[in-house]
């Protein structure tokens, strides 16, 4: 019991640091995301070249060994996309020390290694499912703002203004996510980066197609010359239609979305509820050694389906 409390009180006083680090790292300002992503090589070769300085540097880390299998680099993404801006090698090393915080509880409690080691694998876990969280929900908040956004653009191009005064435009008028990373593509025009290339690069950032339609009109344009505004309009059309296609995929998958919830919870509520009403039907699973295997046997096949029922109702189009 003893290092079970030390081992609750370290978890909990860890979780309070991890929380407060992520808060004030989203609360970072947009210029050191800006010269960070400036600071860039734009060509193919310059990047090999700095990947090779860095490997020079950093060779024989586990940081290099996860670069090297892109995961870090997906993880680096996916913290850019959140709007949480962290170094790699800090989200690496607080998803390990919560893995070594889960063996600890996990062996505390259950004395059980296999347990212990989910256990662990659990906690490491919980920053990657807030960065996923927290980009997903950045990523469809941005999506609701472009159509409107698109409006604006139009109006100001149709007023006789230019695009970065119309981009200038909805920065003041609209949110973060939109408003930052519009910003961001303000500012690198005015250090001279054309402005098609300052939208790719928010591509990159803000991976949504339907502002891949937008920057392929703008980059288009740039390069044969059109009716910018014209092709916006019709775009912002495009765009409304798209969202209002996917809330009606969602609405028809609902009753499916639920029902893999209820198949995935429905073992467990019974489970537990047979353990309070009747614990002479769960004593052996809980006590002998072939009930503890298949539970455990039970407890991956239930993931797994659950996994399979998310994975068959997601539709893209």
């Amino acid at each position: 019991m003893p290092y079970l409390a030390a081992a609750l009180i370290f978890s909990s006083i860890l979780a309070a640091g991890a929380w407060f680090a992520f808060r004030q790292n989203t609360a970072s300002a947009t210029e050191r995301r800006l010269m960070a992503r400036i600071a860039r090589p734009s060509s193919p070769a310059a990047e090999e070249i700095l990947k090779a300085g860095t490997r020079d540097r950093k060779g024989g880390t586990l940081i290099t060994l996860l670069y090297r299998l892109d995961l870090t680099q997906r993880l680096e993404e996916h913290l850019w996309q959140a709007g949480i801006y962290m170094r790699v090698s800090d989200v690496v090393l607080l998803m390990l020390v919560l893995f070594g915080s889960g063996v600890v509880i996990g062996t505390a409690v259950w004395q059980d290694p296999m347990l212990a080691t989910t256990t662990g694998c659990g906690l490491a876990a919980i920053p990657v499912v807030y960065v996923r969280i927290r980009r997903r929900r950045r990523l469809r908040r941005f999506v609701l703002q472009l159509p409107f956004a698109l409006d604006l653009i139009r109006s100001s191009l149709e007023a006789g203004h230019s695009l970065l005064r119309g981009l200038q435009v909805v920065v003041t008028e609209f949110q973060d996510p939109m408003s930052t990373e519009l910003r961001s593509v303000i500012e690198q025009s005015r250090l001279g980066l054309p402005i098609p290339r300052a939208l790719e690069e928010m591509l990159k950032r803000v991976p949504v197609e339907d502002l891949r339609l937008f920057v392929v009109a703008v980059r288009v344009q740039a390069e044969v010359g059109s009716s910018l505004a014209q092709i916006i309009s019709r775009l912002a059309d495009i765009v409304r239609t798209r969202q209002r296609v996917q809330d009606q995929v969602r609405a028809l998958t609902a009753q499916s979305r639920m029902s893999g919830w209820v198949v995935g919870c429905l073992p467990i509520i019974i489970l537990g509820a047979f353990s309070v009403i009747q614990p002479s039907y769960t004593h052996v699973l809980f006590n002998d050694p072939a009930g503890i295997r298949i539970l455990k046997i039970a407890a991956v096949l239930d993931v797994l389906a659950f996994a399979t029922i998310r994975k068959l109702l997601k539709v893209k189009f």
